[in-house]
């Protein structure tokens, strides 16, 4: 008997995905395989062996440009490594912005994404744009009395995080060139505003002691449904 008609198609998606990668990169090993488990728990497994998960965008409903219940957003929440996955314009995609942006988290805690954004601006021969939103507390804001001290106060602190964030990965990467800015704002407007000039954006993503796999947080899930490039989301630590 021959293949069913789903695993003769699968077979050929990925048969055809993988001759089109050897002619646009000769040098690259490739593998290609096509599996009959659900897609979210294959590349789950998969990605107890792997450096990172990549993923395309496939919005639904009638928002273009969401990523809505698909593959990605499931596999960004539960992966043990890193998932990318590919959205944005051409220009983002396609790495003709020649920068990699990196959303700063708590230095602590977030030095997984650091090293994986350095990675990829090493590789790539990319500028690293590091930066951290900052505001001020909700009560100093609906003051009028507040001043310009507390304001340079919110930003020296939030410039500080990021040389804290950054200073061992700068070290172990000598020649990549780093820009950093602390900007006022929501973090997920700021990053999203700046994606639309970045070849990929990098954010982490805790695990919370409970419940099972990656836990998104509100900017990592801003970021996979609005950002005009590639995200990177990465597995910090507890």
């Amino acid at each position: 008997m021959g293949r069913p008609p789903e695993r003769a198609l699968a077979d050929c998606v990925v048969d055809t995905a993988a001759e089109r990668v050897r002619r646009r990169h000769p040098g690259v090993d490739i593998s290609a395989e096509a599996t009959p488990e659900d897609a979210v728990i294959a590349l789950l497994h998969e990605g107890h062996n792997a450096e990172a998960l990549i993923t395309g965008d496939r919005g639904r409903g009638g928002f273009t440009g969401l990523l809505l219940g698909s593959v990605g957003l499931a596999v960004a929440a539960r992966a043990p490594c890193p998932v990318i996955v590919v959205r944005g314009d051409k220009a983002g995609i396609e790495g003709g912005h020649k920068r990699i942006l990196l959303g700063v988290g708590k230095p602590e805690s977030g030095s997984a994404a650091v090293r994986f954004a350095f990675g990829e601006a090493g590789v790539r021969c990319c500028e690293l744009d590091a930066v951290r939103a900052w505001r001020c507390p909700s009560h100093n804001r609906a003051d009028p009395r507040r001043t310009a001290s507390e304001h340079l106060y919110h930003k020296e602190r939030a410039a500080t995080l990021i040389d804290e964030a950054m200073a061992a990965s700068v070290q172990d990467h000598p020649t990549v060139r780093l820009h950093s800015a602390a900007v006022e704002g929501p973090a997920a407007e700021v990053l999203v505003r700046r994606s639309s000039a970045a070849d990929l954006i990098v954010v982490g993503a805790h695990r919370r002691r409970g419940h099972l796999g990656l836990q998104l947080g509100r900017v990592a899930h801003a970021l996979l449904h609005h950002a005009d490039c590639p995200v990177a989301v990465v597995p910090l630590a507890p």
